[in-house]
């Protein structure tokens, strides 16, 4: 009988160790998974942050540069409008002058008329 109660805890503590050397294993294995998991992740996150990040500097780019585009639009059109007034201010001179000059020349061949009809 002594045997057979030995025997039996000896082929337990068998079993026992066994057991737990595959659930040892297992569960290293599900940390690992885990771990990998976690790392994935932090990863995705990482690359979604410099994704956005990217879109961002993009967007503030080209809001820069449509900026900078309708600014210079803007100052064209200004000058644009400078230089017709310019040309129109120089044309009602030029018209003044023509119109002064033509009443002088009158005036004189008026004068002159005068002068030798007495």
């Amino acid at each position: 009988m002594k045997k057979l109660v030995l025997s039996s805890i000896l082929l337990l503590a068998l079993s026992l160790s066994f057991t737990s050397c595959r659930d040892t294993k297992k569960a290293d294995s599900v940390e690992e998974a885990v771990e990998n998991a976690a790392e994935a992740a932090g990863d995705a996150v990482e690359n979604a942050a410099e994704a956005t990040g990217d879109a961002v500097e993009n967007a503030v780019d080209a809001a820069g540069d449509a900026v900078d585009s309708a600014v210079d639009a803007a100052g064209d059109a200004v000058e644009n409008a400078a230089d017709k007034a310019g040309e129109a201010v120089d044309s009602a001179v030029d018209a003044a002058g023509e119109t002064v000059d033509k009443a002088a020349d009158a005036v004189k061949k008026e004068a002159d008329k005068l002068k030798t009809g007495h």
